[in-house]
């Protein structure tokens, strides 16, 4: 894991691809890793209070944003309902984009560890949007930029692969290309937040070629 920022209030991290942003107590997962640095590197006696504002998937990687106070927490939770937080992806998605850039829209339904298409007004379906720029056409790969518009669960990973363009490694959504072990081309790679105590803009960033 790589420290990105840390204060007194917040903590951000860099996680790889390949382990939980959560779990059951005792289990492996970025939010215990964070407990067990802050404790060691603050000497702090007893229970070590840090929840992740937001989740990546088990194989993307990226910036995890956490609150490491209760007011904090409240705070943040409380800019997210918002839509005030920013957040940009990049992928690498099969195939090559012939437009060089673009706004996705579609209506998804959250199944069991899935995301497939859903009509307007069927039951749990949710709008999804998000727009993308092409970033390098590589020989049958695109990397790409995404801004999010909304967040749902699977929905860079889902609205891809019903373009047409899954991500790279994305086998759960068809993809054919393979990428790294217990990993999927997929990096959330910029956040931009307002600090919930310093009442100020903070930008966090990450490089996506170096995860």
């Amino acid at each position: 894991m790589d420290i990105i920022y840390c204060d007194n209030h917040l903590l951000v991290l860099h996680k790889p691809a390949g382990i939980l942003t959560q779990s059951m107590p005792g289990e492996p997962s970025l939010e215990e890793w964070g407990k067990n640095w802050l404790k060691e590197k603050f000497q702090k006696p007893g229970n070590v209070f840090l929840t992740p504002i937001h989740r990546l998937d088990r194989l993307a990687s990226g910036l995890v944003l956490s609150a490491r106070t209760s007011k904090a927490l409240r705070k943040l939770e409380e800019e997210k309902k918002k839509g005030a937080f920013r957040k940009t992806y990049e992928a690498l998605v099969e195939g090559t984009l012939s437009e060089d850039e673009g706004e996705l829209e579609h209506y998804l339904v959250h199944e069991e560890y899935y995301a497939r298409k859903g009509g307007v007004t069927e039951s749990g379906s949710k709008l999804c949007r998000l727009r993308y720029r092409v970033v390098e056409r590589m020989g049958g790969i695109t990397r790409v930029s995404i801004d999010l518009e909304t967040g749902r669960y699977h929905q860079i990973r889902a609205q891809f692969s019903l373009m047409g363009h899954p991500i790279v490694g994305d086998q759960k959504y068809g993809a054919k290309k393979e990428y790294k072990p217990q990993a999927i081309a997929l990096c959330h790679v910029r956040m931009e937040i307002f600090h919930p105590i310093l009442k100020q803009k903070i930008t966090f960033s990450v490089d996506h070629t170096k995860t």
